[in-house]
């Protein structure tokens, strides 16, 4: 994956060189992740990876997103293949889009999202897919203010109750970080927020040890970070520097 991504990049670079000398825009002729939009930086490693999200969600905060990569040409160019630079872990929550929040159009982000970004095996096998096999060098698991499934959780756990369904099981899912958020003590009305913000700790610390993910994170060719989205301004907070 290495090497193609290497013969690749020399390509791009010599169409880039090829467009300049004779003045012919070079609408394919961008780095990996780029086209039409604004231009893409670097993702070679966890820490470029990283500032590009920051970048794109400066543009989010700010009111000039650009919707970067969302053209038929681009998809075009994905069509054989696809070379996502960051997977981003997330709540179901409609507020919380992570392709807009960070300002990223196609081919850009792998996606997963359950409510409260709880998680299962089939749950891991998909975020395993993209640093496994496509080379994603930064898994992001973003929490969000004000989350739906852990207000309701919280309030069963409170009150006694259980939730109807398999609603059940994501409150059975998000006690062990309700329990954790408990022994901070935290006053009652800080207790939802204090649980989201440790079901994403936990889930990070859970995923850095997985067992296709932890080799590629000690070789520093992957990091997993933990993140907080803000639904009042809009501003995602990071809780690990990526490498």
């Amino acid at each position: 994956m290495t090497d193609r991504r290497s013969v690749l990049r020399a390509g791009t670079l010599a169409m880039a060189a090829l467009a300049a000398s004779t003045g012919i825009p070079g609408a394919n002729a961008t780095p990996r992740g780029g086209g039409a939009g604004t231009a893409a930086g670097p993702t070679d490693t966890p820490a470029q990876a990283l500032e590009r999200l920051r970048a794109g969600n400066d543009n989010w905060v700010d009111d000039r997103v650009t919707h970067p990569r969302a053209t038929p040409t681009r998809r075009s160019d994905l069509s054989t293949h696809q070379e996502p630079f960051a997977v981003v872990f997330s709540c179901i929550d409609s507020r919380v889009p992570p392709e807009l929040v960070f300002d990223q159009g196609l081919g850009d982000l792998m996606v997963v999202r359950t409510a409260a970004h709880t998680s299962d095996g089939l749950v891991a096998g998909s975020l395993e897919y993209g640093p496994a096999e496509l080379g994603a060098r930064l898994l992001v698991v973003l929490g969000h203010q004000r989350c739906g499934a852990v207000t309701a959780a919280v309030k069963s756990f409170r009150e006694g109750g259980r939730l109807p369904g398999h609603l059940a099981d994501i409150a059975r899912d998000l006690r062990a970080p309700y329990e954790e958020a408990r022994r901070l003590g935290v006053p009652a009305d800080r207790l939802v927020e204090e649980t989201i913000r440790a079901q994403t700790r936990r889930t990070v610390a859970q995923l850095r040890s997985d067992r296709l993910l932890h080799p590629l994170v000690s070789a520093g060719k992957l990091d997993v970070v933990g993140a907080y989205y803000s639904l009042d301004s809009g501003a995602v907070t990071f809780s690990t520097q990526a490498r």
